[in-house]
């Protein structure tokens, strides 16, 4: 099956292949990204060895799988004592290797963080294993995959022992683009409208898996219907499934994102702490750290950089839809979906899902006003007055603009009123005032199907983009 995007990876990947040294890879991302795919597809599925590790199973039980697959790539090593630990297991992977044939031999180990069981000393076995026998060859590509990001942040590439700065080339795989699902979803004789591949994102993410489950013969809505809420549907029961497989003890990790989709604007670490009723201290950070890894929230930057504003905000669309809309949706009502279209609660999640898709894709904003070669940050800025005014996507610009981003999300061109045109007149005042900046202001509007022409929109608007600048 042909790879849609992940040009980068398969270029590191190709590069590694060809190095005259031998490479650790580490590869993460968000479950159900298509890391295994990836790693199986641009390798032809050709490894020396390849294992996957097994949830929440003994060491026994890990040993056992490791020396099945050890079995598959040489069935002449029937004879071989099943290992006791991970160094003996470790030991028999080289000597296989060592006796297979010649040119760069490939290892790839599957969901590395479910191998390392308490008190297994998997990681010590794994270091000894690279650090006296691969790295001091020429020929080894070690590739290690794993969904639960926050491991193999911890364990390998921030690893403050053996593995220590052993960790050649890094792959965070992110999940698609909206370019990328649309292409997906055609290489699936899937064919949307662009307003319907949206629908779809702010549901499913750019994730793979979920896409793949989609059925073009059926609307958005429709797919949306089937997927989520009807009985056997394979994201209504995804949620429990997604946490408790990638971190251990998910319950705090579950708790801060229920908190985090409850408010849309975002939270600093004490609201959170608050919210979420969670004690402060390292715990938290290293939650937090592990669900931003995973690609689940953000930490986003406060416009200056101001430490204690920075904002958490959860950005997995489907976590925010499941808990927004699956989870307290009933087994009986199996068309809940289609029959509250237009609600005043979905508009109100539609209005806030379109905006975190903007701010996935900033990259194609930038391009779209023509400043992708002028130096930029982007930030959200929140008001320390009593007006409440926020702004959730800030583009400051080298060259003296700064833009203020505003995102619709509409079934027809968005018309600003005389209500929403004081809102952003106020909104522009205080952000300026509270500022103190000598830098021009562009109001850009990012909307569905652009902006309908009236007074307020011409006095107003610099920039007025639609969705299709999203797709580039």
């Amino acid at each position: 099956m042909e790879i849609i995007g992940r040009k980068d990876e398969l270029e590191l990947l190709k590069r590694v292949k060809e190095e005259i040294s031998s490479s650790f890879i580490a590869i993460y991302g968000r479950r159900r990204v298509g890391k295994t795919f990836l790693i199986r597809n641009a390798f032809n599925n050709d490894f020396d060895f390849s294992v996957t590790g097994l949830f929440k199973v003994s060491l026994v039980q890990q040993l056992i799988n490791f020396r099945a697959s050890l079995l598959k790539y040489n069935p002449d090593a029937e004879s071989i004592e099943p290992a006791k630990d991970w160094f003996t297991a470790f030991q028999q992977l080289a000597n296989l290797l060592e006796s297979g044939r010649a040119g760069k031999k490939v290892i790839f180990l599957d969901e590395l963080p479910w191998f390392d069981t308490p008190q297994s000393g998997f990681i010590s076995a794994l270091e000894h294993f690279w650090n006296s026998w691969a790295s001091a060859r020429t020929d080894i590509v070690l590739i290690v995959c794993g969904s639960a990001a926050g491991w193999i942040i911890s364990k390998l590439i921030n690893n403050k022992g053996g593995l220590h700065n052993r960790v050649t080339n890094r792959i965070r795989l992110e999940p698609f683009t909206l370019k990328e699902c649309s292409e997906f979803l055609l290489s699936r004789r899937a064919n949307f409208d662009r307003y319907q591949i949206i629908q779809l994102y702010m549901v499913l993410g750019g994730i793979p898996f979920y896409l793949e489950q989609v059925d073009g013969s059926l609307s958005a809505a429709q797919n949306i219907n089937r997927l989520c809420f009807q009985k056997d549907g394979i994201l209504r029961a995804e949620f429990d499934n997604l946490y408790r497989s990638l971190f251990e003890n998910a319950g705090k990790h579950i708790a801060i994102v229920e908190a985090l989709s409850k408010k849309t604007k975002g939270l600093t670490r004490s609201e959170l702490i608050d919210e979420a009723k969670l004690p402060s201290g390292g715990s938290l950070t290293k939650i937090l750290s592990e669900l931003e890894e995973s690609g689940f929230i953000r930490k986003y930057t406060a416009y200056g950089n101001k430490e204690k504003n920075n904002l958490y905000q959860l950005i997995d669309f489907y976590s925010l839809f499941y808990l927004r809309f699956i989870r307290k949706s009933s087994i009986l009502d199996d068309n809940g979906w289609i029959n509250s279209l237009d609600s005043p609660a979905q508009r109100a999640w539609s209005g806030y899902s379109f905006e975190q898709v903007c701010l996935a894709h900033v990259r194609q904003i930038k391009q779209a006003l023509g400043i992708s070669g002028v130096q930029a940050t982007t930030s959200a800025w929140v008001s320390n007055s009593e007006s409440g005014a926020q702004i959730n996507l800030l583009i400051d610009r080298r060259d003296h603009v700064i833009n203020v981003c505003e995102m619709k999300f509409s079934l027809n061109a968005f018309t600003i009123d005389k209500k929403y045109a004081e809102e952003l007149r106020n909104k522009i005042g205080v952000f300026t005032s509270e500022i103190k900046t000598r830098k021009s202001i562009y109001l850009t509007m990012i909307t569905t199907f652009g902006l309908a022409t009236n007074q307020y929109s011409m006095s107003l608007v610099q920039n007025d983009l639609t969705m299709d600048v999203l797709f580039e």
